[in-house]
Protein backbone atom coordinates (compact mmCIF):
# COMPACT_ATOMS: atom_id res chain seq x y z
CA UNK A 1 0.00 0.00 0.00
CA UNK A 2 1.39 3.42 -0.98
CA UNK A 3 2.23 5.85 1.86
CA UNK A 4 -0.06 8.79 2.33
CA UNK A 5 1.64 12.18 1.81
CA UNK A 6 1.68 14.45 4.81
CA UNK A 7 -1.20 16.90 4.96
CA UNK A 8 -0.67 20.61 4.27
CA UNK A 9 -3.18 23.12 5.58
CA UNK A 10 -5.02 24.80 2.74
CA UNK A 11 -4.98 28.55 2.45
CA UNK A 12 -6.00 30.97 -0.32
CA UNK A 13 -3.24 31.88 -2.76
CA UNK A 14 -2.38 35.51 -3.25
CA UNK A 15 -3.80 36.93 -6.43
CA UNK A 16 -1.61 38.44 -9.20
CA UNK A 17 -2.67 41.18 -11.44
CA UNK A 18 -1.16 41.05 -14.94
CA UNK A 19 -1.04 44.18 -17.00
CA UNK A 20 -1.51 43.30 -20.64
CA UNK A 21 -0.62 45.86 -23.26
CA UNK A 22 -3.42 46.04 -25.78
CA UNK A 23 -2.68 46.43 -29.37
CA UNK A 24 -4.29 48.47 -32.05
CA UNK A 25 -5.57 45.36 -34.00
CA UNK A 26 -9.25 44.89 -33.23
CA UNK A 27 -10.09 41.62 -31.58
CA UNK A 28 -6.60 41.13 -30.29
CA UNK A 29 -5.98 40.99 -26.67
CA UNK A 30 -2.37 41.82 -26.84
CA UNK A 31 -1.66 43.56 -30.14
CA UNK A 32 1.28 42.56 -32.31
CA UNK A 33 3.20 39.71 -30.73
CA UNK A 34 6.91 39.54 -30.65
CA UNK A 35 8.68 37.68 -33.48
CA UNK A 36 8.97 33.97 -32.61
CA UNK A 37 7.53 34.43 -29.14
CA UNK A 38 4.14 35.26 -27.95
CA UNK A 39 3.50 35.88 -24.35
CA UNK A 40 -0.19 36.60 -24.60
CA UNK A 41 -2.91 34.01 -24.87
CA UNK A 42 -4.83 33.32 -28.13
CA UNK A 43 -8.42 34.07 -28.53
CA UNK A 44 -10.72 31.11 -29.04
CA UNK A 45 -11.65 31.94 -32.68
CA UNK A 46 -7.99 32.40 -33.48
CA UNK A 47 -7.21 29.06 -31.91
CA UNK A 48 -9.88 27.39 -34.03
CA UNK A 49 -8.66 29.07 -37.20
CA UNK A 50 -5.10 28.04 -36.48
CA UNK A 51 -6.14 24.47 -35.81
CA UNK A 52 -8.12 24.44 -39.05
CA UNK A 53 -5.16 25.81 -40.97
CA UNK A 54 -2.80 23.22 -39.48
CA UNK A 55 -5.30 20.47 -40.26
CA UNK A 56 -5.77 21.68 -43.83
CA UNK A 57 -2.01 21.84 -44.38
CA UNK A 58 -1.55 18.37 -42.87
CA UNK A 59 -4.42 17.00 -45.00
CA UNK A 60 -2.96 18.54 -48.16
CA UNK A 61 0.54 17.19 -47.40
CA UNK A 62 -0.96 13.78 -46.58
CA UNK A 63 -2.86 13.71 -49.88
CA UNK A 64 0.27 14.68 -51.78
CA UNK A 65 2.23 12.04 -49.89
CA UNK A 66 -0.43 9.41 -50.56
CA UNK A 67 -0.55 10.36 -54.24
CA UNK A 68 3.25 10.26 -54.42
CA UNK A 69 3.31 6.88 -52.74
CA UNK A 70 0.73 5.54 -55.15
CA UNK A 71 2.68 6.85 -58.13
CA UNK A 72 5.91 5.48 -56.70
CA UNK A 73 4.28 2.14 -56.04
CA UNK A 74 2.83 1.99 -59.54
CA UNK A 75 6.16 3.02 -61.11
CA UNK A 76 8.05 0.50 -58.96
CA UNK A 77 5.58 -2.22 -59.83
CA UNK A 78 5.76 -1.39 -63.53
CA UNK A 79 9.57 -1.21 -63.46
CA UNK A 80 9.76 -4.47 -61.50
CA UNK A 81 7.46 -6.19 -64.00
CA UNK A 82 9.44 -4.92 -66.98
CA UNK A 83 12.73 -5.86 -65.35
CA UNK A 84 11.35 -9.29 -64.41
CA UNK A 85 10.06 -9.90 -67.95
CA UNK A 86 13.33 -8.72 -69.46
CA UNK A 87 15.31 -10.90 -67.07
CA UNK A 88 13.05 -13.89 -67.78
CA UNK A 89 13.32 -13.34 -71.54
CA UNK A 90 17.11 -13.14 -71.26
CA UNK A 91 17.06 -16.30 -69.15
CA UNK A 92 14.89 -18.04 -71.74
CA UNK A 93 17.24 -16.91 -74.53
CA UNK A 94 20.21 -18.20 -72.57
CA UNK A 95 18.35 -21.46 -71.98
CA UNK A 96 17.77 -21.86 -75.73
CA UNK A 97 21.42 -21.09 -76.31
CA UNK A 98 22.31 -23.73 -73.73
CA UNK A 99 20.21 -26.25 -75.66
CA UNK A 100 22.06 -25.40 -78.88
CA UNK A 101 25.43 -25.66 -77.16
CA UNK A 102 24.36 -28.90 -75.48
CA UNK A 103 23.28 -30.34 -78.84
CA UNK A 104 26.60 -29.65 -80.54
CA UNK A 105 28.52 -30.62 -77.40
CA UNK A 106 26.74 -33.98 -77.31
CA UNK A 107 27.30 -34.50 -81.03
CA UNK A 108 30.98 -33.61 -80.73
CA UNK A 109 31.39 -35.77 -77.64
CA UNK A 110 29.66 -38.65 -79.43
CA UNK A 111 31.91 -38.15 -82.44
CA UNK A 112 35.03 -37.97 -80.26
CA UNK A 113 34.05 -41.16 -78.46
CA UNK A 114 33.20 -42.96 -81.70
CA UNK A 115 36.39 -41.77 -83.36
CA UNK A 116 38.41 -42.75 -80.30
CA UNK A 117 36.73 -46.16 -80.24
CA UNK A 118 37.35 -46.57 -83.96
CA UNK A 119 40.99 -45.55 -83.50
CA UNK A 120 41.33 -48.09 -80.71
CA UNK A 121 39.78 -50.77 -82.93
CA UNK A 122 42.14 -49.86 -85.76
CA UNK A 123 45.06 -49.88 -83.30
CA UNK A 124 43.93 -53.33 -82.21
CA UNK A 125 43.86 -54.41 -85.86
CA UNK A 126 47.33 -52.97 -86.32
CA UNK A 127 48.44 -54.92 -83.28
CA UNK A 128 46.90 -58.01 -84.84
CA UNK A 129 48.94 -57.36 -87.98
CA UNK A 130 52.10 -56.99 -85.93
CA UNK A 131 51.33 -60.17 -83.99
CA UNK A 132 50.55 -62.00 -87.20
CA UNK A 133 53.84 -60.76 -88.65
CA UNK A 134 55.66 -61.90 -85.52
CA UNK A 135 53.82 -65.22 -85.68
CA UNK A 136 55.18 -65.84 -89.19
CA UNK A 137 58.75 -65.87 -87.86
CA UNK A 138 58.21 -69.24 -86.19
CA UNK A 139 56.75 -70.96 -89.31
CA UNK A 140 59.52 -69.50 -91.46
CA UNK A 141 62.14 -70.80 -89.02
CA UNK A 142 60.36 -74.18 -88.93
CA UNK A 143 60.35 -74.47 -92.71
CA UNK A 144 64.02 -73.49 -92.92
CA UNK A 145 64.97 -75.97 -90.21
CA UNK A 146 62.97 -78.77 -91.90
CA UNK A 147 64.73 -78.15 -95.20
CA UNK A 148 68.13 -78.15 -93.47
CA UNK A 149 67.34 -81.35 -91.59
CA UNK A 150 66.26 -83.10 -94.79
CA UNK A 151 69.54 -82.08 -96.39
CA UNK A 152 71.23 -84.41 -93.88
CA UNK A 153 69.42 -87.49 -95.22
CA UNK A 154 71.52 -90.39 -96.42
CA UNK A 155 71.95 -90.75 -100.19
CA UNK A 156 69.22 -93.43 -100.58
CA UNK A 157 66.68 -91.05 -99.15
CA UNK A 158 68.22 -87.82 -100.46
CA UNK A 159 65.55 -87.26 -103.10
CA UNK A 160 63.27 -84.38 -104.08
CA UNK A 161 60.09 -85.97 -102.77
CA UNK A 162 56.63 -84.56 -102.15
CA UNK A 163 57.56 -83.41 -98.64
CA UNK A 164 60.44 -81.27 -99.91
CA UNK A 165 58.31 -79.77 -102.70
CA UNK A 166 55.63 -78.80 -100.19
CA UNK A 167 58.24 -77.30 -97.85
CA UNK A 168 59.68 -75.12 -100.66
CA UNK A 169 56.18 -73.97 -101.57
CA UNK A 170 55.50 -73.13 -97.94
CA UNK A 171 58.69 -71.04 -97.69
CA UNK A 172 57.69 -68.93 -100.75
CA UNK A 173 54.19 -68.43 -99.34
CA UNK A 174 55.56 -67.19 -96.00
CA UNK A 175 57.84 -64.64 -97.68
CA UNK A 176 54.90 -63.19 -99.66
CA UNK A 177 52.71 -63.06 -96.55
CA UNK A 178 55.34 -61.17 -94.56
CA UNK A 179 55.72 -58.53 -97.31
CA UNK A 180 51.92 -58.01 -97.48
CA UNK A 181 51.59 -57.66 -93.69
CA UNK A 182 54.38 -55.07 -93.53
CA UNK A 183 52.72 -52.90 -96.21
CA UNK A 184 49.35 -53.09 -94.42
CA UNK A 185 50.93 -52.08 -91.09
CA UNK A 186 52.29 -48.89 -92.67
CA UNK A 187 48.84 -48.07 -94.09
CA UNK A 188 47.20 -48.63 -90.69
CA UNK A 189 49.76 -46.38 -88.98
CA UNK A 190 48.98 -43.50 -91.37
CA UNK A 191 45.24 -43.89 -90.83
CA UNK A 192 45.63 -43.91 -87.04
CA UNK A 193 47.59 -40.67 -87.28
CA UNK A 194 44.79 -39.06 -89.36
CA UNK A 195 42.15 -40.27 -86.89
CA UNK A 196 43.99 -38.77 -83.94
CA UNK A 197 44.49 -35.42 -85.70
CA UNK A 198 40.77 -35.15 -86.45
CA UNK A 199 39.90 -36.33 -82.94
CA UNK A 200 42.05 -33.52 -81.53
CA UNK A 201 40.14 -30.96 -83.62
CA UNK A 202 36.83 -32.28 -82.32
CA UNK A 203 38.13 -32.34 -78.75
CA UNK A 204 39.21 -28.69 -78.96
CA UNK A 205 35.78 -27.71 -80.28
CA UNK A 206 34.09 -29.84 -77.61
CA UNK A 207 36.27 -28.31 -74.88
CA UNK A 208 35.33 -24.78 -75.98
CA UNK A 209 31.65 -25.69 -75.92
CA UNK A 210 31.96 -27.24 -72.47
CA UNK A 211 33.53 -24.07 -71.14
CA UNK A 212 30.92 -21.93 -72.89
CA UNK A 213 28.15 -24.13 -71.51
CA UNK A 214 29.44 -23.68 -67.98
CA UNK A 215 29.62 -19.89 -68.48
CA UNK A 216 26.08 -19.63 -69.87
CA UNK A 217 24.77 -22.08 -67.28
CA UNK A 218 26.27 -19.87 -64.58
CA UNK A 219 24.62 -16.85 -66.22
CA UNK A 220 21.24 -18.64 -66.21
CA UNK A 221 21.66 -19.26 -62.50
CA UNK A 222 22.13 -15.58 -61.66
CA UNK A 223 19.19 -13.84 -59.98
CA UNK A 224 18.57 -10.76 -57.83
CA UNK A 225 19.48 -12.70 -54.70
CA UNK A 226 22.85 -13.84 -56.03
CA UNK A 227 25.82 -12.72 -53.95
CA UNK A 228 28.40 -12.69 -56.74
CA UNK A 229 26.79 -10.15 -59.08
CA UNK A 230 28.56 -6.85 -59.77
CA UNK A 231 28.23 -3.83 -62.01
CA UNK A 232 30.19 -4.08 -65.30
CA UNK A 233 29.24 -1.07 -67.47
CA UNK A 234 32.01 -1.78 -70.02
CA UNK A 235 30.64 -5.26 -70.80
CA UNK A 236 27.82 -3.87 -73.00
CA UNK A 237 29.57 -4.32 -76.34
CA UNK A 238 30.12 -6.79 -79.20
CA UNK A 239 33.53 -8.37 -79.75
CA UNK A 240 35.07 -7.68 -83.14
CA UNK A 241 36.27 -11.28 -83.61
CA UNK A 242 32.94 -12.80 -82.57
CA UNK A 243 31.40 -15.44 -84.84
CA UNK A 244 27.84 -15.54 -86.11
CA UNK A 245 25.41 -18.33 -85.24
CA UNK A 246 25.72 -19.64 -88.81
CA UNK A 247 29.53 -19.77 -88.84
CA UNK A 248 29.48 -21.12 -85.29
CA UNK A 249 27.26 -24.06 -86.27
CA UNK A 250 29.11 -24.60 -89.57
CA UNK A 251 32.43 -24.92 -87.76
CA UNK A 252 31.18 -27.81 -85.60
CA UNK A 253 29.40 -29.36 -88.59
CA UNK A 254 32.64 -29.40 -90.59
CA UNK A 255 34.53 -31.01 -87.73
CA UNK A 256 31.90 -33.74 -87.41
CA UNK A 257 31.84 -34.30 -91.18
CA UNK A 258 35.63 -34.65 -91.37
CA UNK A 259 35.56 -37.03 -88.40
CA UNK A 260 32.91 -39.14 -90.12
CA UNK A 261 35.06 -39.35 -93.25
CA UNK A 262 38.11 -40.49 -91.29
CA UNK A 263 35.98 -42.96 -89.37
CA UNK A 264 34.61 -44.42 -92.60
CA UNK A 265 38.11 -44.81 -94.02
CA UNK A 266 39.18 -46.49 -90.78
CA UNK A 267 36.24 -48.93 -90.90
CA UNK A 268 37.07 -49.87 -94.48
CA UNK A 269 40.73 -50.41 -93.57
CA UNK A 270 39.75 -52.60 -90.62
CA UNK A 271 37.58 -54.71 -92.92
CA UNK A 272 40.48 -55.02 -95.33
CA UNK A 273 42.79 -56.09 -92.50
CA UNK A 274 40.31 -58.76 -91.40
CA UNK A 275 40.14 -60.07 -94.95
CA UNK A 276 43.93 -60.10 -95.34
CA UNK A 277 44.52 -61.89 -92.04
CA UNK A 278 41.79 -64.43 -92.78
CA UNK A 279 43.04 -65.15 -96.32
CA UNK A 280 46.72 -65.50 -95.43
CA UNK A 281 45.79 -67.59 -92.40
CA UNK A 282 43.71 -69.91 -94.56
CA UNK A 283 46.44 -70.23 -97.20
CA UNK A 284 49.06 -70.93 -94.58
CA UNK A 285 46.80 -73.43 -92.80
CA UNK A 286 46.17 -75.40 -95.98
CA UNK A 287 49.87 -75.49 -96.85
CA UNK A 288 50.77 -76.54 -93.32
CA UNK A 289 48.20 -79.34 -93.49
CA UNK A 290 49.70 -80.60 -96.76
CA UNK A 291 53.22 -80.71 -95.29
CA UNK A 292 52.07 -82.35 -92.06
CA UNK A 293 50.15 -85.01 -93.95
CA UNK A 294 53.32 -86.02 -95.78
CA UNK A 295 55.18 -86.37 -92.48
CA UNK A 296 52.30 -88.17 -90.74
CA UNK A 297 52.08 -90.89 -93.38
CA UNK A 298 55.73 -91.79 -92.77
CA UNK A 299 55.38 -91.94 -88.99
CA UNK A 300 52.13 -93.92 -88.80
CA UNK A 301 53.72 -97.36 -89.20
CA UNK A 302 56.21 -96.73 -86.41
CA UNK A 303 53.36 -95.66 -84.14
CA UNK A 304 51.45 -98.89 -84.83
CA UNK A 305 54.45 -101.11 -84.06
CA UNK A 306 55.20 -99.20 -80.88
CA UNK A 307 51.58 -99.48 -79.80
CA UNK A 308 51.56 -103.29 -80.18
CA UNK A 309 54.76 -103.58 -78.14
CA UNK A 310 53.30 -101.39 -75.44
CA UNK A 311 50.20 -103.57 -75.26
CA UNK A 312 52.39 -106.69 -74.78
CA UNK A 313 54.41 -104.86 -72.15
CA UNK A 314 51.24 -103.94 -70.29
CA UNK A 315 50.20 -107.62 -70.18
CA UNK A 316 53.68 -108.70 -69.02
CA UNK A 317 53.66 -106.06 -66.27
CA UNK A 318 50.30 -107.36 -65.12
CA UNK A 319 51.68 -110.94 -65.07
CA UNK A 320 54.72 -109.76 -63.13
CA UNK A 321 52.48 -108.17 -60.53
CA UNK A 322 50.40 -111.32 -60.19
CA UNK A 323 53.53 -113.53 -60.04
CA UNK A 324 55.04 -111.36 -57.32
CA UNK A 325 51.82 -111.67 -55.35
CA UNK A 326 51.97 -115.48 -55.88
CA UNK A 327 55.55 -115.60 -54.57
CA UNK A 328 54.55 -113.60 -51.51
CA UNK A 329 51.69 -116.05 -50.88
CA UNK A 330 54.04 -119.07 -51.27
CA UNK A 331 56.51 -117.59 -48.82
CA UNK A 332 53.72 -116.95 -46.36
CA UNK A 333 52.48 -120.56 -46.79
CA UNK A 334 56.01 -121.88 -46.17
CA UNK A 335 56.27 -119.77 -43.00
CA UNK A 336 52.89 -121.08 -41.83
CA UNK A 337 53.87 -124.73 -42.47
CA UNK A 338 57.20 -124.26 -40.70
CA UNK A 339 55.26 -122.97 -37.69
CA UNK A 340 53.03 -126.04 -37.73
CA UNK A 341 56.13 -128.25 -38.05
CA UNK A 342 57.75 -126.54 -35.05
CA UNK A 343 54.61 -127.14 -33.00
CA UNK A 344 54.57 -130.86 -33.87
CA UNK A 345 58.32 -131.31 -33.28
CA UNK A 346 58.07 -129.47 -29.93
CA UNK A 347 55.28 -131.80 -28.87
CA UNK A 348 57.37 -134.86 -29.78
CA UNK A 349 60.39 -133.43 -27.99
CA UNK A 350 58.46 -132.75 -24.81
CA UNK A 351 56.82 -136.24 -24.86
CA UNK A 352 60.26 -137.87 -25.05
CA UNK A 353 60.78 -136.85 -21.41
CA UNK A 354 57.89 -139.00 -20.10
CA UNK A 355 59.17 -141.21 -17.18
CA UNK A 356 59.46 -145.05 -17.15
CA UNK A 357 56.50 -146.90 -18.48
CA UNK A 358 54.78 -143.65 -19.45
CA UNK A 359 57.13 -143.47 -22.48
CA UNK A 360 54.48 -145.25 -24.52
CA UNK A 361 54.02 -145.52 -28.31
CA UNK A 362 50.42 -144.46 -28.12
CA UNK A 363 48.12 -143.20 -30.81
CA UNK A 364 49.08 -139.55 -30.10
CA UNK A 365 52.77 -140.45 -30.68
CA UNK A 366 51.99 -142.02 -34.03
CA UNK A 367 49.78 -139.04 -35.00
CA UNK A 368 52.52 -136.53 -34.19
CA UNK A 369 55.13 -138.45 -36.19
CA UNK A 370 52.74 -138.69 -39.15
CA UNK A 371 52.03 -134.93 -38.90
CA UNK A 372 55.76 -134.11 -38.99
CA UNK A 373 56.26 -136.29 -42.10
CA UNK A 374 53.29 -134.72 -43.91
CA UNK A 375 54.43 -131.19 -43.08
CA UNK A 376 57.95 -131.98 -44.29
CA UNK A 377 56.59 -133.19 -47.65
CA UNK A 378 54.42 -130.09 -48.02
CA UNK A 379 57.33 -127.80 -47.18
CA UNK A 380 59.55 -129.39 -49.82
CA UNK A 381 56.78 -129.08 -52.43
CA UNK A 382 56.15 -125.44 -51.52
CA UNK A 383 59.87 -124.63 -51.71
CA UNK A 384 60.13 -126.25 -55.15
CA UNK A 385 57.11 -124.31 -56.32
CA UNK A 386 58.66 -121.13 -54.89
CA UNK A 387 61.84 -121.73 -56.91
CA UNK A 388 59.77 -122.36 -60.05
CA UNK A 389 57.75 -119.19 -59.43
CA UNK A 390 60.89 -117.13 -58.90
CA UNK A 391 62.33 -118.52 -62.13
CA UNK A 392 59.07 -117.67 -63.89
CA UNK A 393 59.25 -114.17 -62.45
CA UNK A 394 62.81 -113.88 -63.67
CA UNK A 395 61.71 -114.91 -67.16
CA UNK A 396 58.94 -112.33 -67.03
CA UNK A 397 61.42 -109.64 -65.99
CA UNK A 398 63.72 -110.58 -68.87
CA UNK A 399 60.81 -110.45 -71.27
CA UNK A 400 59.83 -107.06 -69.84
CA UNK A 401 63.35 -105.76 -70.39
CA UNK A 402 63.35 -107.00 -73.99
CA UNK A 403 60.00 -105.37 -74.66
CA UNK A 404 61.15 -102.10 -73.08
CA UNK A 405 64.28 -102.15 -75.25
CA UNK A 406 62.19 -102.74 -78.35
CA UNK A 407 59.85 -99.91 -77.38
CA UNK A 408 62.86 -97.65 -76.79
CA UNK A 409 64.15 -98.53 -80.24
CA UNK A 410 60.80 -97.66 -81.78
CA UNK A 411 60.62 -94.45 -79.76
CA UNK A 412 64.09 -93.51 -80.97
CA UNK A 413 63.01 -94.14 -84.56
CA UNK A 414 59.95 -91.95 -84.03
CA UNK A 415 62.18 -89.28 -82.48
CA UNK A 416 64.36 -89.25 -85.58
CA UNK A 417 61.44 -89.12 -88.03
CA UNK A 418 59.00 -86.99 -86.10
CA UNK A 419 60.72 -85.09 -83.32
CA UNK A 420 63.65 -83.83 -85.39
CA UNK A 421 61.47 -82.59 -88.24
CA UNK A 422 58.14 -82.14 -86.49
CA UNK A 423 59.21 -80.53 -83.21
CA UNK A 424 59.30 -77.09 -84.73
CA UNK A 425 56.08 -77.83 -86.59
CA UNK A 426 54.40 -78.41 -83.25
CA UNK A 427 55.34 -74.81 -82.41
CA UNK A 428 53.84 -73.80 -85.75
CA UNK A 429 50.81 -71.56 -85.09
CA UNK A 430 47.64 -73.57 -85.51
CA UNK A 431 45.96 -70.57 -87.11
CA UNK A 432 47.58 -67.25 -88.01
CA UNK A 433 44.24 -65.50 -87.45
CA UNK A 434 44.02 -66.90 -83.92
CA UNK A 435 47.67 -66.08 -83.26
CA UNK A 436 46.96 -62.44 -84.14
CA UNK A 437 44.73 -62.13 -81.04
CA UNK A 438 47.30 -63.50 -78.58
Amino acid sequence: EEPVPPGVPSCPLPGKICDVARGERPGSCCGMAMAGLRTAKYQLPEWHRRNAKVYNQAYTVGEESERDRAESKHLSKHAAGCAQRAQQYSKTTLGQRLQDIHFWRVELQKEVMELDAETNLLAAQKLRLQRALDATEVPYGVVTDNLQCRERRQPPDLVIDEVERQLLKEADLLRNIRDLLKRTIIQATNQIRSNRIQKECCELDWSDKVETYHIDDKCVGYNNDSTNIQAHPSSVKFEENASTPKTWAQFSHDNIYNAEQEKLASVQLRSLINTIIHDVSEDLRMQRAAVNEAFDNHCRELDDAKLRLEQHLEKILKDIGEQEANIVALKQAIRDKETHLKVAQTRLYDRSFRPNVELCKDEAQFRLVSEVEELTVFLEALKRKLMESEQCLKNLEETRMKLEKEIAVKANSIFIDREKCMTFRIRYPVDLEVASYK
